[in-house]
C-alpha cells in the first residue's frame, strides 16, 4: 500500500471526465482503491477520486457521515458510479478538497441524491441519500467528470482562505450544512 501524490487545482487530469472502468474485480482496481484509500485517511480528507491521484479511472472512495448508536462512518468504494437528483431542493454549504488545498467555498447542491455505481467485488449498491452523505457523493463524483467544487459555486466572493473563515458571519439556517 502506498500514499500516492495528489494532484491539484490547475492539473490537466482534474480537468477531463474520467474513463470507465472494465473491470471492477481487476487485481491493479483494487490495489488502486487500498492506496486511495490510504491517501485518503493519510490526508486526512472525507473522500477520494482516482483523477485526484493522477488515475483518469470513474473510481471514488468516501466516508459516509456518523451514523448510529454508537455511531459508526461506513467505507464506501464506488466504480463507475453515477448519481440524480431526487427532487429539486438544494441548500448551500462550506466546503475544501484536497486537491483545493488551503481554501474554502459556499457550494450549492442537491439536498437528496440517488446513487449507484459498482463495487469491488463486482456487485451493485443502490442508495437514496440526504443531506451532507448526499454532498459528499456529489462532490466526489463531480470530480469523476472534470469538475472542481469552485466550478459549482455561484459567487467567488465565498471563495475564501481557510485560516480567514473565522472572519465570516455564520450561515443563515436556511444555508446552515448538517
Amino acid at each position: 500500500m502506498a500514499i500516492l501524490k495528489i494532484a491539484r487545482m490547475g492539473h490537466p487530469v482534474l480537468a477531463r471526465p474520467a474513463e470507465p472502468v472494465p473491470d471492477p474485480t481487476a487485481p491493479d482496481i483494487h490495489a488502486l482503491i487500498r492506496d486511495m484509500v490510504d491517501t485518503m485517511l493519510d490526508a486526512p480528507g472525507q473522500g477520494l477520486a482516482a483523477p485526484q491521484v493522477h488515475v483518469p479511472l470513474r473510481v471514488a472512495v468516501f466516508l459516509t457521515p456518523p451514523d448510529g448508536d454508537p455511531p459508526q462512518r461506513e467505507l464506501v468504494t464506488l466504480v463507475n458510479p453515477r448519481w440524480e437528483p431526487a427532487g429539486t431542493e438544494q441548500d448551500i454549504a462550506w466546503e475544501g478538497c484536497l486537491s483545493v488545498p488551503g481554501l474554502r467555498g459556499l457550494v450549492p447542491r442537491y439536498t437528496r441524491i440517488r446513487y449507484e455505481g459498482l463495487l469491488p467485488d463486482g456487485s451493485r449498491l443502490e442508495r437514496m441519500v440526504e443531506g451532507w452523505h448526499a454532498r459528499v457523493v456529489q462532490h466526489e463524483l463531480d470530480h469523476l467528470d472534470g469538475i472542481l467544487y469552485p466550478q459549482r459555486m455561484t459567487d467567488l466572493k465565498d471563495l475564501v482562505f481557510e485560516s480567514e473563515l473565522r472572519h465570516r458571519a455564520p450561515l443563515q439556517p436556511e444555508e446552515q450544512e448538517e
